[in-house]
């Protein structure tokens, strides 16, 4: 049922006061009239006995306190659903921003969701392809797992989003595929981008788009990755498809966070973020998942660049703990001009043992990935050595080493922006990387698998 009030009693910033109030929800949906007609809108963040809080979506510029009526609209924030989602470009309150049409709803969906019950929930366990050798060969990404990318400003994490979201697939399986791209807080020029990009490439026929500009409002930056999990939520479950979900840059969302919760006067956390940031972060990444007897399901890949590259801020601490593993970008790499900059050692995807061998990627794919890392960091720590007493200080195989250790950054880690690996050239590229190792150093390979793969 729809209320109108006349008894705003006072605005600051982008908050609004209705007093004199009877039966208004959490997080209902407001309309504000001003006198000219113009609409705005807003929602309810915080209720008294007779008093609401309104956080307004635009700016409250021209509101007059006696000649404005306030509407509370009896519901919350919900999202049209249905396949036509696909291939549309939406802005952060799922409005359409592509020319196109107003969808046309099959039904319409809370954004909130809802929780997925843990008996309900299945074991990811199945290959998700990005064609990215750094993800596929050593940190595998798992179909509906979370896997986020710790990143730092000015790298180049827009363009690995970009590459993932249309390089993405599920290998052997003959089920829709789908990409749902959230974007907060970015610039014109980023969202121009990623726009670009999707219909450049086609995979806009299969995405749907969600971008959140810079100068958009902070409540707006906080719907945003609820509306892309909702249409997700409606695409894997309901049409039963497998989604990709792409959520950058969650540090801005976290802003954004910051800011309503200073505009609400609440006692500040760590660093000035409100104490229920880490509950809020898992309100979004657990919404990704398998469900028991559906086939769709929801894989997260969420984007965040920490502050001054410092892993334990409260945003990619936060995140580590309630994903499953982390992609972590190296600014060293990325200044030796190596793309994509993926820091493969201190990089973890919890889930990727259930995600490859045999019927899955390829049988030696754990032994090659064990053998890889061993011999990169035993790589890394010979040049460190080298740096530190000279090279004469080194043993052959700590020279042969730190050979690989160079090598395998130029051809495993290193790739074109649209070069899409399959698992098979992954694999062959490391296979031929370790030919130039001493036999006897490859502890961790079996020999039936040398005998099978190692180039001669």
């Amino acid at each position: 049922m729809i209320r109108e009030y006349r008894t705003i009693t006072g605005v600051a910033g982008p908050l609004m006061i209705v007093e004199k109030i009877h039966e208004v929800k959490f997080e209902e949906l407001v309309e504000i009239e001003l006198s000219s007609g113009e609409l705005r809108r807003g929602k309810v963040l915080e209720i008294t006995t007779d008093k609401a809080l309104v956080q307004l979506f635009e700016n409250a510029q021209g509101l007059d306190l006696e000649g404005c009526k306030v509407r509370f609209l009896g519901r919350v924030m919900e999202l049209p659903v249905s396949g036509d989602l696909l291939g549309r470009v939406f802005n952060g309150s799922g409005k359409p921003i592509d020319g196109g049409p107003a969808i046309i709803p099959e039904k319409m969906q809370d954004v909130n969701g809802s929780p997925i019950n843990p008996y309900s929930r299945n074991y990811p366990n199945d290959f998700i392809q990005t064609g990215i050798s750094a993800i596929d060969g050593m940190n595998t990404l798992v179909r509906g797992q979370k896997l986020p990318i710790f990143s730092g400003s000015g790298l180049p994490h827009a363009r690995i989003a970009a590459q993932v979201a249309r390089q993405a697939k599920v290998r052997g399986q003959k089920e829709a595929f789908a990409v749902v791209f959230a974007a907060m807080g970015i610039t014109f020029e980023e969202a121009d981008f990623f726009i670009r990009d999707f219909k450049r490439t086609g995979a806009i026929e299969r995405a749907t788009l969600f971008l959140n500009l810079a100068n958009d409002p902070a409540v707006e930056r906080v719907a945003t990755p609820r509306l892309a999990l909702t249409a997700a939520e409606y695409l894997a479950f309901e049409l039963n498809m497998h989604v990709l979900v792409i959520l950058t840059d969650m540090t801005n969302y976290c802003e954004a966070l910051r800011e309503v919760s200073a505009a609400r006067k609440e006692i500040p956390g760590r660093r000035g973020y409100p104490g229920y940031l880490y509950t809020d972060l898992a309100t979004i990444y657990e919404r990704a998942g398998r469900i028991k007897g559906k086939t769709g399901s929801i894989t997260q890949i969420p984007i965040l660049t920490m502050p001054e590259d410092d892993i334990t801020h409260p945003i990619p601490d936060l995140t580590g703990y309630i994903t499953e593993g982390q992609t972590i970008l190296s600014r060293e790499l990325h200044r030796k001009g190596i793309y994509p900059p993926i820091n493969v050692l201190p990089s973890l995807s919890r889930l990727k043992d259930k995600g490859i061998g045999e019927g899955k990627t390829r049988e030696d794919h754990a032994q090659v990935l064990n053998q890889l890392f061993a011999a990169y960091a035993r790589g890394k720590d010979a040049k460190e050595l080298a740096s530190i007493l000279g090279e004469a200080a080194l043993t052959d195989d700590d020279l042969k080493f730190a050979t690989f250790a160079e090598e395998y950054e130029k051809h495993f880690v290193a790739q074109g922006e649209n070069e899409d690996r399959t698992i098979e050239e992954t694999l062959a590229i490391g296979w031929k990387l370790m030919s130039a190792l001493p036999r006897a150093e490859l502890k961790r390979l079996k020999d039936r698998e040398i005998e099978k793969y190692m180039p001669v």
